[in-house]
């Protein structure tokens, strides 16, 4: 079994869901007493928060830099970094490390094709629903159309992770607002949405909508379970 790394507390009730998802893999597709052998950082999310709202994507590179090379030291194999958002920078962080980093685009991707999805809608913060690092990659490697909330919306979908998900509070109201994005999104001719921040999960689950949801969280960790066992 491969040794998995994660660059975690980004936030850490996500960081929280990846641990539990990626043993419960191990646990299902070996049985028995096995569990995930794993390497984990975990920032203090508030000094990348910071970092991210003032724009200096290049100090949270050097601090996930870092981060992975400890990982690295300490016998990872690959890499997953637990957030959509810090995959911004995934280039600059495996300039600075020989093992790969499994990326959360790709894992989304090839889900949503497995499903025959060619039109998705995309829900995260600001970041990754306006740059192109993360929508601009499933279009241009995956063929994969991608539509997003209008500017309002995407800014009450950005403040409810940060001023709440992140801060561990599960609100219904939020959630409310979730689910009238969530059809906008389906009204634009979206065939699923994909939950493109890992704490959104904690708050909107499939039972909450009839829209297909692509949960990237376990997306991430299941493809993390595949790659380390499938040497066995």
């Amino acid at each position: 079994m491969k040794t998995i790394g994660l660059l975690g507390g980004m936030s850490w009730e996500s960081t929280l869901s990846y641990y539990k998802a990626i043993n419960e893999g191990i646990k299902e597709k070996l049985g028995g007493l096995n569990s995930a052998k794993l390497c984990l950082y975990s920032v203090n999310f508030d000094e990348i928060e910071k970092l991210q709202h003032q724009g200096k994507w290049n100090e949270t590179a050097d601090i996930l830099s870092q981060a992975a090379l400890s990982v690295e030291k300490g016998g990872a194999d690959f890499i997953l970094i637990c957030t959509n958002t810090m995959h911004k920078v995934a280039p600059q962080i495996e300039n600075n490390i020989s093992i790969p980093i499994l990326h959360i685009a790709d894992a989304t991707a090839e889900k949503l094709l497995e499903n025959n999805i060619s039109k998705v809608g995309l829900l995260g913060t600001t970041f990754t629903m306006e740059q192109g690092f993360y929508k601009g990659r499933l279009t241009e490697k995956f063929g994969i159309d991608v539509i997003v909330p209008a500017e309002d919306d995407r800014q009450k979908v950005h403040d409810i992770i940060y001023q709440e998900l992140c801060r561990g509070e599960i609100r219904d109201s939020s959630r409310s607002i979730y689910i009238e994005i969530i059809n906008k999104l389906r009204e634009q001719g979206a065939e699923a949405v994909i939950l493109g921040c890992t704490e959104i999960a904690l708050l909107v689950k499939q039972q909450h909508t009839d829209v297909p949801l692509f949960d990237t969280t376990a997306i991430h960790a299941e493809a993390a379970v595949r790659l380390a066992i499938d040497d066995h």
